[in-house]
């Protein structure tokens, strides 16, 4: 296995050692909130490649979205989800272990490139929170996602007090 950096750091000083500055934490866009905690554990709700309650991307990966299009917009719903939790934490330095990472992918039929598209937010997390931390994942291709965007992320975190 690769030696990665965010080893030797916390995440925190590794946001900064990256150059990743995160965007305003979410807002809910409806009947819900943002995060729940029951015990060490926080559910957060679906993370979108949404900025300021703008979607960054709109359509289908394998159609009007390339891959790349979802790498990218897997990114961005990633750093939204960083926001989120760095808001309900405080730190992300409270984080001791990414427990789920869920990427929905909405695509066309035909499209097979999901893991490719779901690494955008798992090298995101490696990168932030080194490879003892990660998780395993679930990758799911979907017809459609809310306000049209092409990726939601599900994070569940193991956090320390």
């Amino acid at each position: 296995m690769v030696n990665h950096p965010a080893r030797a750091v916390g995440a925190e000083r590794r946001l900064q050692e990256l150059g990743i500055t995160l965007p305003p934490p979410p807002t809910p866009l409806g009947a819900y909130v943002e995060a729940v905690r029951a015990g060490n554990l926080v559910f957060f709700s679906g993370m979108l490649p949404v900025i300021n309650r703008q979607p960054r991307f709109i359509g289908r990966v394998g159609g009007a979205l390339t891959t790349e299009n979802g790498i990218k917009a897997a990114e961005t719903a990633t750093l939204s989800a960083l926001a989120a939790a760095r808001d309900y934490l405080g730190s992300l330095d409270r984080v001791a272990k990414v427990v789920k990472l869920g990427v929905y992918i909405a695509t066309e039929g035909d499209f097979r490139d999901h893991p490719k598209v779901a690494d955008g937010a798992s090298e995101m997390l490696l990168q932030v929170f080194g490879e003892e931390k990660l998780s395993g994942r679930v990758v799911l291709g979907v017809a459609s996602l809310p306000l049209g965007v092409p990726i939601e992320l599900e994070l569940v975190l193991q956090v320390e007090d």
